[in-house]
C-alpha cells in the first residue's frame, strides 16, 4: 500500500480570494514504511507575499522570484503522486483546498477528497480535547521537532509521518526517518545482531543404558493401557 505524506506553504488563508501554494514537501510510504521517495519544490505564486504569511514559513516575494511556476511543476508533482495513493495531510482539508485551486486555475482534474487521511482528525479521535497541532503531537509522541524553527513543507511532511505512524499504533523498531535539519538518514540500517557463541546440537538418541532403565519402568506398570485388546 502506497501512502504520500504531503504537506503545503501558501501565501495565506484562502485560495478562493488569490492565495497560492509557496511550497510542497511530500514523503512516500510503502506498507507504513518510509522508502526514501521525496518530492519537495517551492514555487512562484506570481504575486506578493504578504508580511503575516512571510512570518510563519520565511518565505520571501525575492526568494521565490526565481522559482519555477505550479503550472511548470504540475505534471512532476501529479507523478509522484500517482492515480490512487493515499494522501496523509494534517488538516487535509486545508491543503487539498489549495492544491485543487491551483489544479483548477489549469484546467486539471481535482484531487478526490476521498484520497486524504486527515491526522487533525485521527488525533482528535484518539485524544478528544487534547491538542491536535503538529507540534503538540511531537511533544505527545516524542518526536524531536527542534529543527521546526519556521514551518516548512518537507520538514512538516517528515514531522507528519512520524506523527502519522504513531496513530495508527506505533513506528516499527529500527526506524527513522531521514530529516531537514538533522537526524538519521532514511534508509539507514538497524544494527546486526550480536554474535552467539556455537552451541553443539543436543543429542537426540537415547543410549543403551536409557533403554534399559525404559523397559524396566515399563515391566512394572500393572495392566498399561496400550496393552489392552
Amino acid at each position: 500500500m502506497r501512502e504520500i505524506v504531503l504537506d503545503t506553504e501558501t501565501t495565506g488563508l484562502d485560495p478562493l480570494s488569490g492565495d497560492r501554494v509557496v511550497e510542497i514537501g511530500c514523503l512516500e510510504l510503502v506498507n507504513h514504511v518510509p522508502t526514501g521517495g521525496k518530492y519537495h519544490v517551492y514555487l512562484n505564486p506570481e504575486r506578493d507575499m504578504p508580511a503575516e504569511a512571510e512570518r510563519v514559513h520565511g518565505l520571501s516575494a525575492a526568494f521565490l522570484a526565481d522559482k519555477p511556476t505550479f503550472a511548470q511543476e504540475v505534471d512532476a508533482f501529479l507523478a509522484f503522486l500517482g492515480e490512487d495513493s493515499k494522501l496523509v495531510i494534517h488538516n487535509a482539508a486545508f491543503d487539498m483546498g489549495f492544491l485543487n485551486a491551483e489544479l483548477a486555475r489549469l484546467g486539471r482534474p481535482a484531487l478526490s477528497g476521498e484520497r486524504a487521511i486527515d491526522t487533525v482528525g485521527m488525533a482528535r479521535r484518539r485524544f478528544p480535547g487534547a491538542p491536535a497541532s503538529l507540534d503538540a503531537l511531537c511533544r505527545r509522541f516524542g518526536i524531536d521537532n527542534t529543527a521546526r524553527t519556521l514551518h516548512g513543507a518537507l520538514l512538516d511532511a517528515e514531522l507528519l509521518a512520524e506523527v502519522y505512524l504513531e496513530l495508527i499504533g506505533g513506528r516499527q523498531p529500527g526506524l527513522a526517518l531521514g530529516r531537514v535539519g538533522g537526524g538519521a538518514e532514511a534508509g539507514d540500517a538497524p544494527p546486526p545482531p550480536p554474535e552467539r557463541p556455537y552451541r553443539e546440537p543436543r543429542p537426540h538418541t537415547p543410549t543403551d543404558e536409557e533403554l534399559a532403565a525404559h523397559a524396566a519402568f515399563l515391566a512394572r506398570l500393572k495392566d498399561p493401557l496400550w496393552t489392552r485388546a
